[in-house]
């Protein structure tokens, strides 16, 4: 009897652990296939973000075009209405020089007025207005008054040979300058009814050989024209 109960307890030994490793490798497979689920259920969400993230990339790559196109669109019309607006001001400035060109052919010498160094004006090399020169000017706008037309003012600036031209050129221009200044600030002469240029030396009244010729050439013309 006792020898049977021996043989009983590795059999139920084994029939125990036959049933314990059975129930391991269910749980082996169960937890295995859970993983994979979750593997796989991980891939597909991976994949379906990264398929937003290619639509939501080409949706943002068309508005860049878009934008881009609009961006274009701007400046183009930015440019055309620039373009338009210099030839509005070109074709204005051209129809005001030509104008002005032939009031100013229209009007005939009343008389004029020289401010020259030998009559105590414009010294060698400078701009600056004397004295002298503002009386003559006085003078001539009182007879202005005294004969009031639709007068028109212009002043030339002259200079002697010494020196360069572009020199020459910059201080006949600044004489004249001076005397338009005068007249606008003194006597409120319309800026648009004088006209101020510079011959430099290149119109001389008197040879440049002598200091006496060279005195009369610096000098400043007003040509009054009705």
């Amino acid at each position: 009897m006792f020898r049977k109960f021996f043989v009983a307890i590795p059999l139920l030994a084994i029939a125990l652990g036959g049933s314990t490793a059975c129930a391991t490798k269910k749980f082996v497979r169960t937890s295995v296939g859970e993983v994979n689920e979750k593997v796989d259920s991980q891939g597909r969400a991976i994949e379906e973000t990264q398929e937003r993230t290619r639509k939501n990339e080409g949706r943002i790559g068309e508005v860049d075009s878009k934008a881009s196109a609009a961006a274009q669109a701007a400046q183009a019309a930015n440019d055309a209405a620039s373009a338009a607006n210099s030839n509005a001001t070109n074709v204005g400035n051209t129809a005001n020089t030509k104008f002005d060109a032939i009031d100013k052919a229209s009007k005939r010498l009343v008389y004029e007025v020289v401010l020259s160094e030998d009559q105590g004006n414009f010294k060698f090399g400078k701009t600056t207005l004397p004295d002298e020169a503002k009386q003559k000017i006085d003078e001539m706008v009182a007879q202005m008054k005294q004969d009031p037309k639709n007068i028109y003012l212009e002043i030339e600036g002259h200079t002697d040979n010494v020196g360069d031209k572009a020199t020459n050129e910059r201080i006949g221009l600044a004489r004249a300058d001076a005397v338009k200044r005068y007249l606008y600030e003194q006597y409120q002469i319309p800026l648009h009814k004088m006209n101020v240029i510079s011959y430099g030396k290149d119109k001389p009244v008197a040879p440049n050989k002598t200091k006496a010729g060279r005195a009369q050439n610096r000098r400043v013309v007003i040509k009054v024209l009705a």
